[in-house]
Parts: structure tokens; C-alpha cells; sequence
């Protein structure tokens, strides 16, 4: 590891022990960064020097206006709050500082100011509550947050239950002694500290995980691997795209996608607060977005709609969070055109390493292990396993797992391999299938059902909107399967209606895997990130 600029080492130090890691690879001429680098530099500076210092990088709306912030002046305020967190708050480089916000100008420039001041950025969902911070802010020895007024009620609870925790500024205020307030006092240049490759820039928490959260610990380096591979190989995005999409920044697919990816580039992206499917539509009509990521459950709402707007504009979208049906593929693509780029990556892995462009699409499979990474599927024994067996997918590239003082490491890292709890099978030609968490897979009377698959054949009846399926305890098969499910508007929740879906799934994929209990519900529970809480179906039995 090269020489640390942190002064408080407490993330260096608590890395997992080096015969715990993944192997690394970095075999793409774009992976070989210098020894010193600083990401948000890269993604920032360099590009006003570069010659986007007038151009668009964030699009908002603010009271209802539409509002651009250029390169230069993102750079500016994230310089100045960069001098509250030396000067002001006292902050040394190796600091955790939480960020508490939505997708707005002023939660991304705070990003950037704290990667800049050598800090270790924690970024919070703005759903958390004071129970779920306090893991957070525990576990991180966090001592700082940046947070959005609104959020203030939770945030000062959690800092008076939360030792480590000395000092919060509010941005979004402009009341005297806040962010905003503060940066009146300092100028527009600042001198990025001159962080090591390898020095922790984020601290990454799971999400829709029980338990105590995970923090994932990742470097300078792998912000950029990020927007150094998948992008450039899958997505291949050029500098008058415009982004937009639903997932929050404090995520890593909202990390990349709504922030890192358009500004590798030199594009520019929408940051919206609070999006419903027909608001992102809106939003994608109104300021003629390019580029839409989001969760599978958006898409399919949004292809009933699509037909109300105009979306001329709209090239490509991006799926990620959880698996995309092929039901809702086709339904997007026969209501919009568009053929969905879908993608698999993990907190761990910081974003997305299996995946696909659109002419290389293959139905029913996620994609092939992008440039950069590799992939297989081991047998229970570590063993690789031959195409068309179910086994447990495992990936190494230029990122990897590196949980912060956590046991769970070791489960995760196998021989090298990052092992990512998901169950797949892969065909001849490097395709790989989804078949269901590892810990989801249903085992009725000695037959392996994947919910996801029988989710998926739900998905394809008139009749449903949304569905989840899990096993539920049965004396005498052991597990069945059943499913929750949301019917759409015009459809009446009853007897018949349940076997006729039990009916159409038999008819579609093996009988076996139909479900034997079919409960219907007004909603699902989910993440703010969109993945379905299988756990909490599980609980409801």
C-alpha cells in the first residue's frame, strides 16, 4: 500500500487483514493509476482544466424552475466547503464525515468537498432513522456530518445518542452558523489533499440487509475503476448525454450513475428529490434526458405510461438493484423501444461487473463478465461449475470486497474470489442467469425453485403489477412456494383469480414451481433503492 495521507487512520487500520482480501486484477491500460491520486480531481477538476468549465453538469429543479449548475460552479462550492471542513470544522484527512441528503446540487458538492479534503465520505440514505444511523455512525466512528436541513429532527438524535459523534453543520439553511452561511468566508481554490491511490475515500453501508449493516471500505482508485469500466464498455456514454434516474446518491448505483459516470465523461445528469414513475417520465420529457437508470420495479410501471409523454430524447436505460424480469424487459421495450441495459453489481463490489450492451443482449440472462472483471460459478466445494449448473457466482476485477472490522469478510472472500450470495448458472458463451439469492433458494419436497423465476412468470399474466415470492415452512414438503401479489387496477383479489394464476404459472414453467399459496397485497415492501425485502414476505409467512 503506498504511503497514506491520512492522519486519522482509523479506516486503514481496521481493513480486513491482507489474507482475507480478493485478488485484484487490473489488466485494462485505463486501471494503471498513479500512486497518488485523488478521485474527486479526477472527476472534477480535471474537467474544468480540461475544458467543460462552462458546460452542464448538474440539472434540478428549484421551486418549481429548472436551475444548471455548470463545471466551474460545482468546483467553486465544493472548493469552499472543502475549506469549512479543514478550517471550520477542524476535520484532518482521514475523518468519516456522514452526508445526510437527497439527490441535489448541494449533496453532491458536499461529496466532492469531503473526497477533496482527504476525508472518508459515509453516505446516508435519507429514509435512515435514528436506529439504523446510530449502527452506522457507531461502526464508523464517524465524528461529522454534512446533513439537509429537512433532515435535521433524526440526524440530532442520533448525535446525542451517538458518542463519536461532536459536531453537525446543515446545508439547505441559510440560517447563521450553517453551510451555507459558512462558505461566504472562503475562496474558490483549494489544494485537493494528496491522497494515496489506495487511501479509503468511502465507506459504503449495505442495503435491505437484516442484521448490523456492513461497511463496504473503498478506495480512490476503485471510485474511478468504476467509471473506467462498465461505462466505457457497456454504456459508452458521450459528453451531450443527459442522465437522470431514481437512485440515491448515498448508494453506489446512484454513486455512479447519477454522479461519477456522466462526469467521467463530461456529461451532465438530472438530480430530483422525489420521483414516481410518472415523475421520472416528466423528467426525462422536460429536460430531454439521454440516459435513465433505475430498478426494474420503475420500468414496469413507467411502460404503462410511457404513451403520455414525449420521450424522443430517452437513448438508453439502465437497470440495477435487483433482477430484472424478462417479462419487464419486453413490456418496457414494446411500450418505449428501448432495449434495457440490465446489470448486476453489489455494494461490495462498489457497482456493476456482469452485464451486456444493447446489441448483445441474451433473453433471460443478465450478461457476460464485463472487461476488466471475471467471473464463474463454484460448486459448493469451491469447484467451478460446468454451463447450465446452478452454483454460486463469483467475480474478481480492479474492485472487491473489504468490509470495515467485520467477521462477515470471510464469507464473503473465497480463495481469491468475491463471492456475492447470488445463485446463477452460465451457458457456453459466458452468459449468466439469475436464479435467486443464494439464501432465497426454495427447497420443496427435494426440488430447487428460484422465486425470482416463478416472480417472473407471475409477471406475464394481464393481471399483476407486482409480485414477490418466497418459501414458507411446510410440514410436509418442507418449504412451498408462495407469492404475494399485486394486482393491477380492474382486477378483483378472490379465489379465482388465485387459481388462475397458479394455473398460468404451470402452464408457463415447470408445475412443480407453481405457487401453492398465493396471498394477494395492496404493496410490496422495499428499499429505498428498490429491491423487494424477501425477509419481510418470509416473516408475514
Amino acid at each position: 500500500m503506498a504511503y497514506t495521507a491520512h492522519i486519522d487512520t482509523f479506516a486503514r487500520d481496521n481493513l480486513p487483514p491482507k489474507n482475507q482480501w480478493p485478488e485484484f486484477i487490473f489488466e485494462l491500460p485505463e486501471l494503471k493509476y498513479p500512486a497518488r491520486m485523488n478521485c474527486a480531481a479526477e472527476l472534477l477538476d480535471r474537467m474544468v482544466a480540461g475544458g467543460s468549465a462552462d458546460r452542464p453538469v448538474i440539472h434540478t429543479l428549484i421551486d418549481g424552475r429548472k436551475y444548471v449548475c455548470t463545471y466551474r460552479q460545482l468546483l467553486t462550492r465544493a472548493n469552499q466547503i472543502a475549506h469549512v471542513i479543514q478550517k471550520d470544522m477542524g476535520l484532518v484527512p482521514g475523518t468519516r464525515v456522514m452526508l445526510r441528503g437527497p439527490n441535489n446540487p448541494e449533496m453532491a458538492a458536499c461529496w466532492f468537498a469531503v473526497i477533496k479534503a482527504g476525508c472518508v465520505a459515509v453516505a446516508t440514505m435519507p429514509l435512515l432513522r435514528v436506529k439504523e444511523l446510530k449502527q452506522i455512525i457507531d461502526k464508523a466512528r464517524v465524528s461529522a456530518a454534512l446533513c439537509d436541513v429537512r433532515l435535521a429532527e433524526d440526524m440530532e438524535l442520533a448525535k446525542s445518542q451517538c458518542a463519536d459523534m461532536k459536531q453537525v453543520l446543515y446545508f439547505n439553511s441559510g440560517r447563521r452558523g450553517s453551510l451555507d452561511d459558512l462558505l461566504e468566508f472562503h475562496p474558490a481554490e483549494f489544494s485537493n489533499v494528496d491522497t494515496a491511490v489506495d487511501d479509503v475515500a468511502l465507506i459504503a453501508f449495505t442495503s435491505g440487509t437484516t442484521g448490523q449493516p456492513k461497511g463496504t471500505m473503498h478506495f480512490h482508485r476503485d471510485v474511478l475503476a468504476m467509471t473506467d469500466c462498465w461505462p466505457r464498455s457497456c454504456l459508452k456514454p458521450h459528453r451531450n448525454d443527459i442522465f437522470c434516474g431514481t437512485p440515491p446518491i448515498a448508494f453506489t448505483f446512484g454513486l455512479g450513475g447519477m454522479l461519477c459516470f456522466p462526469m467521467r465523461f463530461g456529461a451532465s445528469t438530472v438530480l430530483i428529490e422525489r420521483l414516481t414513475p410518472s415523475a421520472l417520465l416528466q423528467t426525462i420529457q422536460d429536460f430531454k434526458a439521454s440516459v435513465c437508470f433505475s430498478a426494474p420495479t420503475f420500468y414496469r410501471q413507467m411502460a404503462g405510461l410511457a404513451k403520455n409523454y414525449r420521450l424522443g430524447s430517452l437513448k438508453k436505460c439502465v437497470s440495477a438493484g435487483e433482477a430484472l424480469p424478462d417479462a419487464t424487459r419486453q413490456l418496457f421495450k414494446r411500450a418505449s423501444g428501448i432495449e434495457i441495459i440490465d446489470g448486476l453489481g453489489s455494494t461490495e463490489m462498489i457497482h456493476m461487473f456482469v452485464s451486456h450492451t444493447t446489441d448483445r443482449v441474451r433473453r433471460g440472462a443478465t450478461g457476460y463478465a464485463i472487461p476488466g472483471y471475471r467471473a464463474t460459478v463454484l460448486d459448493d466445494a469451491g469447484k467451478p461449475c460446468p454451463p447450465g449448473v446452478v452454483g454460486r457466482l463469483a467475480v474478481k476485477g480492479p474492485t472487491g470486497c473489504r468490509y470495515l472490522a467485520d467477521k462477515r469478510q470471510k464469507n464473503y472472500v473465497e480463495k481469491g474470489w468475491n463471492v456475492t450470495g447470488d445463485a446463477y448458472k452460465r451457458d457456453k458463451d459466458g452468459y449468466y442467469y439469475f436464479q435467486a439469492r443464494t439464501d432465497d433458494m426454495i427447497i420443496s419436497a427435494g426440488y430447487n425453485i428460484a422465486g425470482p423465476e416463478v416472480e417472473s412468470s407471475l409477471l406475464e399474466h394481464e393481471a399483476v403489477s407486482e409480485c414477490g415470492v418466497v418459501g414458507v415452512p411446510d410440514e410436509e414438503r418442507g418449504q412451498i412456494v408462495k407469492a404475494f401479489v399485486v394486482l393491477k387496477p380492474g382486477y378483483t383479489a378472490n379465489e379465482q383469480m388465485a387459481c388462475a394464476l397458479q394455473d398460468y404459472v404451470k402452464a408457463g414453467i415447470a408445475p412443480y414451481k407453481y405457487p401453492r399459496k398465493i396471498e394477494f397485497v395492496a404493496s410490496l415492501p422495499r428499499t429505498e433503492t428498490g429491491k423487494l425485502q424477501r425477509f419481510k414476505l418470509r416473516e408475514q409467512g
